[in-house]
This record gives C-alpha cells, structure tokens and sequence, in this order.
C-alpha cells in the first residue's frame, strides 16, 4: 500500500503509535490524531485515501467525527477501529457511512486485509499491491449508475442510491445499495450470507458475523411496508435472502 495517505484518530498512544509504525512500514503516509476535535480538523483539512477511526475519542465521539464528515459531504472511506461490547456503536457508524469495522484487539495482518478490500471498493488504483489470502478478496465497487427500476410500492435508483417506497424518499448506504443490487440481479433466486459477505465485503475466508443480517434488517426498513411481513426481501432460513418482487417497468 505504497502511498496510501492514512488518517489514524486513536487516543491510546501505545496503540496509536504501533499503527503508525506499522503502516509506514507497508510504505503508507500516516498522519495521527489523538483526540475527535484534532482528528475531525485533520480529516476535514487533508486529503487522505483512508482514515481509521477509534469510537472512544476525548472531546468528540468517533461517531460524532463521523456524522460530521458525512454531513459535510466528506466520502473518505472510513473504518471503525471499535472495543468489544461496542456493537450498538458500530451500528451506529455503519449507519452513518463507515465502510468497515474492527473490534480490538485485532491483528495486523487482518487490519490490513480490511484496508485493501476497503480500498477495491473506494480507490481500486490504490489497492493493487497483492492482497493477503487469509482475510480478503477483491470485492466489487459500488453500484454503478444503473437504471431507475419499479416494483410494487417500491422505486429503486441506483443512480443516487436511493429507494422511493409509498411516496417517501429513503438513502441507501453504500452497502445496502450493494446487496440490494445483488439480491435485484439474482432475483428469484436465493442468495447466501457466504455469497454476500464474499461479493460485498469482500472476505474469502468467512468470520462468525450477524453483518449481513444487521445490513438486511435496516434495509428492510426502507424498502418494506411492513419488516415483519416483508414482499420484497425475504429470508431464506439457515440459507440467505430472496429478491422476491415481479418489476412492473423500468427506464434508464
């Protein structure tokens, strides 16, 4: 990852220092910060390819750090560096936009392997040193304009990421725009956890992990009436999910 300019908000020095040792090691320019206001002001005044975000930050939540960037306009990729017990947290931050997460205490090797995947996603030009084969494997970017596709009680624009579901307007995160799409270009067919976490997150070899299903509960949230009896995404038990409506038109 030669070149890769690295935003580390840590407040753990020993923790903040190691990262930025190590990933000048892998030939990446860090910059650290060890407070939410610090690293805000350096994520919002540099250009940075990846920030790395602790969610216990002095001064400023990391999701506060985050949500600020976000309503900015900011689309750094960022991935939460959280504590375990932290999953409401981490839930918040995917919500917001973050793009990855990892809970401490975590290994080099699998930070790394985060980082790269997340990097296919966002800057494939900065992602082309060899992946590692433990952690991760190129995954697709995100949805790409596409056309404007209508179902029953339900637009979808993957133009703008967004859903249309009885008249209200909704936004799709990067990853739910992405299974989405996958579940929509398999439609009829059932598509696994293992096939989503492979194709959207990019893992090869598969971590113990509700992703996926936290991903299809808040999805089902904007594009179903009702989450508990949905038409649109259906669950497949102890298999995946189903993209089950019949489109009525479409047009690009």
């Amino acid at each position: 990852m030669k070149d890769i300019r690295i935003l580390v908000i840590e407040d753990e020095p020993d923790l903040r220092a190691g990262l930025q040792h190590n990933l000048e090691l892998e030939g990446c320019q860090v910059e650290v910060a060890g407070d939410g206001p610090t690293g805000l002001r350096k994520a919002q005044q540099g250009n940075h390819h990846l920030i790395l975000l602790d969610l216990m930050l002095p001064g400023m939540p990391g999701v506060e750090v985050l949500r600020t960037l976000r309503k900015e306009g900011r689309t750094t990729p960022v991935i939460i560096v959280s504590a375990k017990g932290m999953d409401r947290d981490k839930v918040a931050g995917l919500e917001l936009g973050a793009d990855d997460y990892v809970t401490k205490p975590f290994g080099l090797t699998e930070l790394l392997a985060r980082m790269r995947a997340v990097l296919r996603r966002t800057n494939p030009s900065k992602a082309s040193t060899p992946a590692p084969t433990s952690s991760a494997a190129a995954a697709p970017a995100a949805p790409a304009a596409g056309p404007v596709l209508r179902y029953p009680n339900l637009t979808v624009d993957f133009k703008r990421f967004t859903v249309l579901r009885d008249g209200e307007e909704q936004q799709l995160s990067r990853f739910e725009a992405e299974i989405l799409r996958m579940l929509i270009d398999r439609a009829g067919e059932v598509v696994t956890r293992q096939d989503l976490l492979r194709q959207v997150w990019g893992y090869v070899h598969l971590p113990t992990t509700r992703t996926v299903d936290n991903h299809i509960a808040r999805l089902r949230k904007k594009v179903e009436r009702d989450v508990d009896a949905p038409i649109h995404v259906i669950t497949v038990h102890g298999i995946g999910y189903r993209f089950d409506s019949q489109r009525i038109d479409g047009d690009s």
